[in-house]
């Protein structure tokens, strides 16, 4: 089922000059929140691992560690944004102390999420960010969430063990770039060969992602990092796994079955805002609870998302339509998300 037909009433040009002005990224903010985060997540996963396990310190750790580092993996939606040249040094940064340790460098999400905001992709069967669970059996959903256990594992076998074979195999060099490179959401994608949306130095993630493997296993193997250090960063990832399988399902609607090309109005009209709950900035940081507003402006940073949201909400001369994309909590968004799921199987 596509976006509703009354799409082309939205005031698309009225909306844009209402937030012409919250357009600049502000450098300070950006680094402030991830180095705040990466002293929480890190020093939270330091905690967990030298503290005796199940006491109150190392819980609290814990919990600290997985939403900060949740928090600095999420940066990677913004990176993937910035305009080209632009916050270089913040980039390899957030590279050498997020992305490679994470093993989520940010060539895994460039080029991908650019063709998930084209209007010509977004929601088709070429959109690897996007599958049509308001339209098809409520399983695939539950299915998707419980892929979050396995990710770590899938992740860290991609770049300690295939990374290194890809140097000697062109044909695996290949498949590996087509079939697990992505971030995605969709396991039957298959990414397209290297542009220059992907980036001129994702080689060099590759090895830098691959070298945080071989280091954190032969540092184990040594006896140099306790085995409690694996477990713990496979806990600590499974939840920010976990947490954005939670967060991508609250995103949109998912109701175009792939076969249907939307326009931006449309792509606002299938995405979601979440606009309560206290929890919403933890399950969806770094702005993106305000998806649907995100989509209506994909270059906005996200420091002005809730801005550019109250001011649309409050000065839009016909905000109906707007409004329509708003769920008041996680739980609202992933209800209405089953329902729509549930109805589609009985039409």
């Amino acid at each position: 089922m596509p976006a509703p037909e009354n799409s082309q009433n939205f005031p698309l040009k009225e909306a844009r000059s209402l937030v012409a002005h919250l357009m600049v990224r502000k450098a300070h903010i950006y680094w402030l929140d991830l180095l705040l985060n990466l002293g929480l997540g890190w020093g939270g996963f330091y905690l967990v691992v030298v503290t005796p396990a199940f006491t109150v310190l190392s819980i609290t750790a814990f919990i600290v560690s997985a939403f900060s580092l949740y928090r600095v993996a999420i940066f990677v939606h913004e990176i993937v944004h910035m305009k080209k040249g632009t916050f270089r040094i913040f980039i390899i940064f957030w590279n050498l102390v997020g992305g490679m340790p994470l093993l989520i460098p940010s060539f895994t999400y460039y080029g991908v999420h650019n063709d998930h905001h084209k209007r010509d992709t977004y929601g088709t069967t070429e959109d690897g960010e996007y599958l049509p669970f308001g339209a098809e059996e409520g399983w695939k959903i539950i299915a998707y969430v419980f892929l979050s256990l396995l990710l770590p594992l899938l992740f860290l076998l991609r770049f300690a063990l295939l990374t290194p074979l890809t140097w000697f195999n062109k044909n695996l060099a290949n498949y590996v770039w087509e079939r697990a490179s992505s971030l995605t959401i969709d396991l039957n994608y298959r990414r397209p060969p290297p542009t220059k949306l992907d980036g001129k130095y994702w080689g060099l993630q590759e090895l830098g992602a691959c070298a945080y493997a071989w280091i954190a296993i032969t540092l184990i193997y040594l006896d140099i990092l306790p085995l409690k250090f694996a477990i713990v960063w496979y806990l600590v990832t499974v939840l920010v796994f976990t947490m954005n399988s939670l967060r991508t399902l609250g995103a949109h609607a998912y109701r175009n079955p792939g076969d249907v090309k939307m326009t931006v109005a449309d792509q606002f009209l299938d995405s979601i805002d979440v606009t309560g709950g206290i929890l919403s900035p933890f399950w969806a940081p770094v702005g993106l609870r305000y998806h649907a507003t995100h989509h209506l402006f994909p270059q906005m940073p996200y420091h002005s998302l809730g801005t550019a949201h109250d001011l649309l909400v409050k000065d839009l001369s016909n905000n109906e339509l707007y409004l329509t994309t708003t769920r008041k909590t996680l739980w609202h968004a992933l209800a209405t998300l089953w329902e729509d799921s549930k109805l589609s199987q009985r039409n």
